[in-house]
């Protein structure tokens, strides 16, 4: 399916509720955006949170929007019909029909009085939308892939010297604290920016914030350092990733494998303005580059200068990214016995990393390490970002309480070979039935641009699959396999 002919389905089937009224929304409720757009909502069609699903309300579809919409109540089952595209929709249905293919939903669509609710989760992965939530606002925003998104900013952003004494991080006066570059000037009642992770691979810096902010950016010489100051931020009380923070709000990340790069050193420069200060401790003078979109993830990348000779990261290495799915807000499926998917997925990824991170050939970057959410379009940015050879995404499934076994998942064809190896390891290893190989245009594989491929490792809604996906054992077992198929496809058995 085309996704311009996705994304209109989506907005037909968001906007479809039975014989309702339109009307703005009360004061305090929840709001949806489309494209920056606030849509009207009927005064029962609040957006809701049903185990950790948020769930969009529908009305109807206007008929100069071109789109044949047609409800039958006996049935519950809503058909909307737009240029050569059909989407079938079942009330209490967890699978809806795409052009005739079948199509898993998280948590099934209900009615709420005369409003019918369907999961955003669905209508991102499904649909080709970027979806995001906003607990504090209690607002749902959804963007269409030809609204996009402006270009990062890079270049140099300033110049500058000073003496190295340790305190470049630090609060205080000295040469390091003379920094060039912008600084922004307290917001009265203005919240701040929180730094949620910062991390370092593939000579790339990676900080991850909970709202926009404009970092500053310069170097040091007595030794060579690059600085980061992010105004108008803090720290959260813990960074994803394994990051230390320590009670002074400070911290460091040792380097190792890098030739740019010894270390990383962060705290909080500035109480007024607030401001957050990370520090690269160069070898030699670089280059850099600052990626910065506004999307919650901040990229420093580096390249060795020239003039120095030699390469920068250029170790022969190949970059692996391991992607949990689900996490945070977002548990994914919920198991026969109440268990969470977003559980199994980190389990299966993290021991795939102690098989894994020794190998001299295989450079590991991980989505995440805990239990956060990096949205979907973050898990994407990610893999471009570090110029990851391939992507697996590891997740869990729902269905039937018969459905039972493994599949794979791939979108792009130059994903194909890479889906058979780790399919063959996947079925070898778990043991459970071979549900094949299939193709579905999911955000994760869709989006990037490097072989990439979705696993699904059992069934938490079969309680067989369910017992097995809960134990230590299975998940070694699984993540074996997957780490034995990302060997054989990267030739490094």
């Amino acid at each position: 399916m085309k996704k311009k002919g996705l994304a209109a389905l989506v907005f037909a089937w968001m906007l479809l509720m039975v014989m309702a009224q339109t009307g703005q929304a009360a004061p305090g409720s929840t709001s949806i955006y489309l494209d920056g757009k606030a849509l009207a909502l009927p005064e029962n069609g609040q957006v809701q949170n049903v185990n950790g699903n948020v769930m969009i309300p529908i009305r109807v579809v206007a008929e100069e929007l071109g789109f044949d919409v047609n409800y039958e109540k006996k049935t519950s089952t809503v058909t909307i019909k737009q240029s050569g595209t059909t989407l079938i929709l079942n009330v209490n249905k967890t699978t809806a029909s795409v052009n005739g293919s079948k199509v898993n939903l998280p948590i099934a669509p209900k009615l709420a009085e005369d409003t019918t609710l369907v999961p955003m989760r669905f209508v991102g992965e499904q649909m080709g939308l970027e979806v995001s939530w906003d607990n504090t606002a209690k607002s749902a925003y959804l963007t269409s892939s030809s609204s996009g998104s402006g270009s990062g900013n890079a270049g140099n952003a300033g110049s500058g010297s000073g003496t190295g004494n340790g305190t470049d991080t630090g609060t205080g006066t000295g040469a390091d604290g003379q920094q060039p570059g912008t600084v922004v000037p307290p917001v009265n009642g203005a919240e701040l920016a929180k730094v949620t992770g910062i991390g370092f691979s593939n000579n790339s810096l990676m900080i991850a914030v909970d709202k926009n902010v404009t970092p500053s950016i310069f170097t040091m010489s007595g030794p060579e350092r690059l600085v980061i100051d992010l105004p108008q931020a803090q720290f959260a009380d813990t960074l994803a990733n394994g990051a230390p923070l320590d009670v002074n709000k400070s911290g460091a990340i040792e380097v190792m494998d890098y030739p740019d790069v010894s270390k990383v050193r962060y705290a909080l420069f500035s109480s007024n303005p607030s401001t957050v200060r990370i520090v690269l401790d160069l070898n030699h003078k670089v280059n850099y580059q600052l990626v910065n979109e506004n999307d919650g993830l901040i990229f420093v990348n580096l390249n060795m200068d020239p003039s120095q000779g030699g390469n920068s990261g250029g170790d022969g290495k190949k970059t692996v990214v391991l992607d949990a799915g689900h996490g945070g807000s977002d548990p994914g499926a919920i198991s026969v016995t109440k268990k969470k998917e977003k559980d199994f997925n980190l389990a299966v990824v993290l021991k795939v990393q102690k098989l894994l991170q020794n190998d001299p050939n295989i450079n590991l970057v991980l989505t995440r390490e805990s239990d956060t959410y990096p949205t979907l379009p973050d898990r994407v940015k990610i893999a471009e970002n570090v110029g990851a050879d391939i992507f697996i995404s590891v997740h869990a499934n729902s269905g039937s309480a018969t459905a039972s076994g493994v599949e794979t998942y791939y979108t792009r064809a130059a994903s194909l070979d890479l889906a058979k190896v780790m399919h063959k390891h996947l079925v070898q290893a778990s043991g459970l039935a071979d549900r094949k190989v299939r193709t579905q245009s999911l955000h994760v594989t869709r989006e990037t641009t490097m072989p990439a491929v979705l696993l699904e490792c059992g069934y938490l809604s079969n309680k067989n699959d369910d017992a097995l996906l809960a134990t230590d054992e299975y998940r070694n077992k699984v993540a074996q396999g997957v780490a034995d198929g990302i060997k054989e496809y990267l030739g490094l058995q």
